[in-house]
């Protein structure tokens, strides 16, 4: 009888254990919050969306202010049409701009809005007229190499 209590124990301390690590995985993963209720969907379409993934943030100002739900490729537009998950209480005007960034030199990349001077707001559905692609770090060395080639002295 006392190997059994001890072995229910043991089971119920584990079962707490991994319930503890997937509420921590969750929170870490910002995924704790799934419910469309608190969000409302609005697009915008890019040339290039550089290393931008699905769940990076929207910030404005420096806050998160929501996230990137799907990435998909307009086949019509030959772009990237990218649908994002804002949060309703933060509401942006119709001529607002949405930008990739980059954290830092190297870091990952996020969606920057910023609100333009509007009255009409973004409702769910709406699309973001005004959009500036990622810059690609690849592309900026390429040009500048060419660049300086094509401007060495010739005699």
């Amino acid at each position: 009888m006392e190997r059994t209590t001890l072995d229910l124990w043991v089971g119920i301390f584990i079962a707490a254990g991994i319930g503890a690590i997937l509420v921590l995985a969750l929170k870490v993963g910002n995924m704790s919050s799934l419910d469309g209720s608190n969000s409302y969907q609005v697009y915008a379409y890019f040339d290039n969306i550089g290393g931008l993934k699905p769940r990076a943030p929207i910030k404005s100002a420096g806050v998160v202010v929501g996230r990137v739900a799907r990435i998909e490729f307009d086949a019509k537009q030959y772009r990237a049409k990218v649908t994002f998950d804002l949060d309703r209480k933060y509401q942006f005007s119709k001529d607002s701009t949405a930008s990739i960034l980059t954290s830092g030199l190297l870091g990952e990349q996020y969606v920057g809005l910023e609100t333009g001077a509007e009255d009409d707001m973004l409702k769910a559905g709406d699309t973001i007229q005004f959009t500036q692609s990622a810059v690609v770090l690849e592309k900026l060395i390429g040009q500048l190499m060419f660049n300086k080639a094509g401007s060495g002295n010739h005699k």
